[in-house]
């Protein structure tokens, strides 16, 4: 697969994460909050473990970086 390709991919699948995560914040319903946020961190999961690089976290409130 080209670099390019790659590179596209992980865009995508960044912007799925963002779409999933920023769907759980507006989700009224706790069940279905939790679900959108569980489909997120798998779908970075299996990112990062694909990729071998970590995506960013979208949530300013979480910092992995102290």
């Amino acid at each position: 697969m080209s670099a390019a390709r790659e590179s596209g991919r992980a865009q995508q699948t960044r912007a799925r994460v963002q779409d999933l995560e920023q769907a759980a914040e507006r989700a009224t319903d706790p069940q279905e909050r939790q679900r959108l946020k569980d489909q997120a961190r798998q779908l970075r999961e299996q990112s990062e473990h694909a990729g071998g690089t970590r995506m960013p976290d979208s949530d300013p409130t979480v910092s992995s970086r102290r």
